[in-house]
């Protein structure tokens, strides 16, 4: 059983909103994949909801005329990974969500519950901060465009203020155009477990000049926050397609991030993993883009 005291249920984006002002201490629930275990597990028990998950409006995923894709903070980790929108240009968010849990998790859980989490294991964080994903933020007062890389506070804590609900996930045009990219997930069983390390790369591919034009390299697990590898990203860009650029890779991201101890893994292994995933998601990244390192 689980100890609620009130559950509101909100149809409309309004509705949910002006609800949030009417009850301040209620928890937003979408999908409950998260709320609910808390709930059971004591540790917000009686509790008032405000259920988002009849809203259509943000469930949906479009593209605007500029080419931005807007992805509706209540569509399914399920619906993301099988749209064809994400197939079609940013395949690597999809593949990312599909790591997410199990089928039933998937097919109830939310992208937008897995962003306001502010988990560093989430497994669609990093592929949002490779994609210079930015947030629409909204409340009875207006709203706010936020990029992903700034709402992640620390640990569970996100910069989302009293009475906002996020409620669209924008991927802007210019940063997926062009682009290919991999995800990978390091966990110690390989199905229905969270993240012991995840990295996430997209990059762009300069055919002519064999050349990597851009990369954006983003690690989930390994810092209080998901980390945009910004240093490793700068000493990449430009390097000729041979196999110097999985050396570097390697190399510098293991000076880069910053992974705790844990139950789960130590420091060290989780060191040794990082410059493994990150050379393979780049060799991956760069094949799914067409090109081909010299030896």
């Amino acid at each position: 059983m689980y100890d609620i005291d009130n559950y509101y249920n909100a149809t409309t984006l309004n509705e949910a909103l002006s609800l949030m002002k009417e009850h301040p201490d209620a928890k937003v629930i979408a999908g409950g994949s998260d709320v609910l275990i808390k709930i059971r597990e004591g540790k917000m028990a009686g509790c008032e909801l405000i259920g988002i998950r009849d809203i259509k409006e943000l469930s949906k995923i479009s593209m605007n005329v500029n080419g931005d894709i807007l992805i509706g903070a209540m569509t399914t980790f399920s619906h993301v990974s099988n749209h064809e929108l994400v197939k079609k240009h940013i395949s690597v968010l999809g593949k990312a969500v599909d790591q997410v849990g199990g089928p039933q998790v998937r097919n109830v859980g939310t992208i937008g519950g897995n962003v306001c989490n502010g988990a560093v294991s989430a497994d669609s964080a990093p592929t949002l901060f490779s994609l210079n994903a930015k947030l629409r933020l909204i409340s009875l007062e207006g709203e706010r465009i936020v990029p992903i890389t700034e709402f992640y506070l620390g640990p569970g804590r996100v910069d989302l203020r009293a009475g906002e609900l996020l409620a669209h996930i924008i991927v802007p045009q210019e940063s997926y155009h062009g682009y290919a990219g991999h995800y990978i997930k390091y966990s110690m069983r390989k199905a229905m477990d969270i993240a012991t390390l995840g990295c996430s790369i997209v990059c762009k591919v300069n055919a002519d000049l064999k050349q990597l034009e851009d990369v954006r390299i983003t690690f989930g697990v390994a810092a209080p926050t998901p980390l945009r590898c910004y240093q490793t990203e700068a000493k990449l860009k430009g390097k000729p397609l041979n196999d110097d650029i999985y050396q570097i890779i390697e190399a510098s991201v293991r000076e880069e991030i910053n992974p705790r101890d844990s139950w789960r893994a130590s420091k060290a292994f989780r060191l040794q993993v990082g410059g493994e995933i990150a050379k393979r998601a780049l060799e991956e990244a760069i094949r799914l883009w067409g090109g081909e390192c010299d030896g």
